[in-house]
């Protein structure tokens, strides 16, 4: 289980998250929500060990990140695309990935396979199109066998075949008993796919629980999204 408790960050005099509390459990695909800037990055960052609390914590399973010697057999993540390097391969990348955590080489190969990329495993990574970069960050995230999943905007770059693949890869590995945390602003794919949300906006969080309780009431997820958070686009 992921654990937020309190987690408050401040830079000089502006506060970027306060108080934000939530829980993302597993066997549930977890939703994280909000416009631009709201504090969804900083709250990735921080429970992934990248940036520190001004108070709080960010915990999965009751432990830091940091804390984790081996962290890819416990935590899959993907932030910003797949962090590897343009001059790589895709399987150059993975296997200096796995050796860091102690993952046996033959996950590579499983993983390449997993995410539609096995026949493109020694292509430089600088060839790639943005949907063949989002889905090597999905394969690094999966090295591990990891119980818990932590993905920034997973869909963009995907045609619609690979959003459809993306949105069943997340459900079985809730439905096997991981734990999913996933930060998106295609609200229809949140809708699709998510069991819980939880709504951020302008560092606190504004609605969390199942997704039914949250959209109860408004026509579509959008249109509650835009209730709780005081947004509403350009009209």
């Amino acid at each position: 289980m992921i654990s937020i408790d309190g987690l408050t960050k401040r830079h000089g005099g502006r506060t970027v998250l306060s108080n934000v509390t939530f829980r993302a459990e597993p066997g549930r695909v977890t939703a994280f929500l909000g416009p631009n800037a709201a504090g969804k990055s900083s709250t990735l960052r921080i429970l992934l060990g990248l940036d520190r609390p001004t108070a709080g914590t960010a915990l999965v399973g009751g432990r830091p990140y940091r804390s984790f010697r081996e962290p890819l057999r416990t935590v899959g993540s993907m932030l910003g695309g797949s962090g590897a390097h343009r001059s790589h391969t895709a399987r150059g990348h993975l296997r200096w990935v796995a050796r860091s955590n102690g993952i046996p080489d033959r996950r590579v190969s499983e993983v390449l396979e997993r995410v539609g990329l096995a026949d493109t495993g020694r292509t430089r990574i600088g060839r790639f199109s943005l949907g063949m970069q989002q889905r090597l960050g999905l394969a690094t995230a999966l090295l591990g066998e990891p119980a818990v999943l932590v993905l920034d905007e997973p869909a963009n770059g995907l045609d619609p075949e690979g959003v459809r693949w993306m949105r069943g890869l997340v459900r079985d590995h809730a439905a096997a008993g991981g734990t999913v945390l996933l930060s998106s602003h295609l609200m229809s794919e949140v809708a699709e796919v998510a069991d819980d949300l939880v709504v951020i906006a302008a560092g606190r969080v504004v609605a969390g629980g199942p997704l039914t309780r949250i959209t109860a009431g408004y026509a579509t997820l959008e249109d509650a999204f835009f209730a709780l958070t005081g947004t509403g686009g350009v009209r």
